[in-house]
């Protein structure tokens, strides 16, 4: 296990860049909006809060929690993907591999696990990765997804724990943000020029004004 400047979050005297409060949605995209309204909000009850677009063309908002959303495009001539095993490594060029939604317990993983199978979906085992507890399936679309329940007393967003036998110079410096790294602001956008333009969903509340 190397070692890490391992401080917990209330230790730690960086400061906070941005207060990021969650994913707030994460985009995929289906070929059949209704298969994936099934799913989302039928099967794993995400309520569906947000909807636009027309035939061959929407853009859906699932609630995943208080703060977090799971979007999806429709197009058309989009087709489900091949089933590829989380975590599998792939040759040529790639960009996504799996995503992972916590539940607040153990039992909730069995509860989803017996749920996905009842509905015809195949799943894995219960899988122990020392933090967390998992199981893995699909989504209609092909969409890998995995659920995870935190095990009590192993955070590692309080305790940053890293095991690599060979870990890079920029790994060994650490769990916390160096931003002195990265250019500093110069010029700041001043408020006289922050213009926010309406773009797709903006005709959900106010036509094609321009936000303010």
């Amino acid at each position: 296990m190397m070692k890490m400047r391992n401080k917990s979050r209330e230790n730690s005297k960086t400061k906070k860049l941005f207060n990021f409060n969650g994913v707030n949605h994460l985009a995929m995209v289906t070929g059949d909006m209704d298969k994936t309204i099934r799913f989302w909000r039928d099967l794993l009850g995400m309520r569906l809060v947000a909807g636009l677009g027309k035939t061959g063309y929407r853009h859906y908002f699932f609630q995943l929690s208080d703060t977090d959303l799971v979007a999806f495009f429709e197009w058309a001539d989009t087709e489900s993907v091949p089933h590829k095993d989380h975590g599998r490594p792939v040759k040529g060029p790639f960009i996504f591999d799996h995503v992972s939604f916590g539940v607040e317990s153990e039992e909730e993983l069995w509860k989803l696990k017996d749920r996905l199978e009842a509905a015809g979906y195949s799943v894995s085992d219960v899988i122990d990765h020392g933090f967390i507890h998992s199981i893995y399936s699909f989504d209609p679309n092909g969409i890998p997804i995995e659920f995870s329940a935190n095990v009590p007393g192993r955070d590692i967003r309080e305790k940053p724990t890293i095991v690599d036998s060979d870990p890079s110079q920029v790994t060994l410096e650490g769990p916390e943000p160096i931003p002195e790294k990265w250019p500093a602001i110069k010029k700041p956008t001043p408020e006289s020029k922050r213009i926010v333009y309406p773009g797709a969903g903006s005709e959900l509340f106010h036509g094609k004004r321009k936000m303010k």
